[in-house]
This record gives C-alpha cells, sequence and structure tokens, in this order.
C-alpha cells in the first residue's frame, strides 16, 4: 500500500504527517530525513494496529498541486 505524507516547513526543521493514519507523524533537519522517519513510523503504526487486531487503514488521500496565479 502507497500512503500519502504531508511535509510541512517548520522554524529549523521539517514535519510530516498522514493523513489516513491518524497521530502518525515525524520530524527531520531535511526533507529525505523527514521522509525516512516517516517511512519508519507508517511501519511502526501498521505493525501497532495489527498486534492490537484493529483495522488497516486504506490509503484513500490523494495528492495534487493546484497553479496560482
Amino acid at each position: 500500500m502507497r500512503y500519502a505524507i504531508i511535509i510541512e516547513k517548520a522554524s529549523s526543521n521539517y514535519s510530516a504527517y498522514c493523513p489516513d493514519l491518524p497521530r502518525c507523524v515525524a520530524t527531520g533537519y531535511t526533507i529525505e530525513e523527514v521522509k525516512n522517519e516517516m517511512t519508519e513510523a507508517i511501519a511502526f503504526h501498521l505493525e501497532g494496529l495489527r498486534e492490537e487486531g484493529l483495522p488497516i487503514p486504506l490509503p484513500l488521500s490523494l495528492t495534487d498541486y493546484i497553479e496560482a496565479s
């Protein structure tokens, strides 16, 4: 499965979250680092859901860009 993530620039680093996995977040000093951390966070989150016998949310979020003038 592929989950969309949102990466936001903070004052001194980057933060990311997954809209389809509430409370699944990560931070990093670079975009590459936050992406790696988010990959690990998603894997850990899904593992926890499986261990608890909870359903795995389907990845439903879509991403796109809008040109603004």
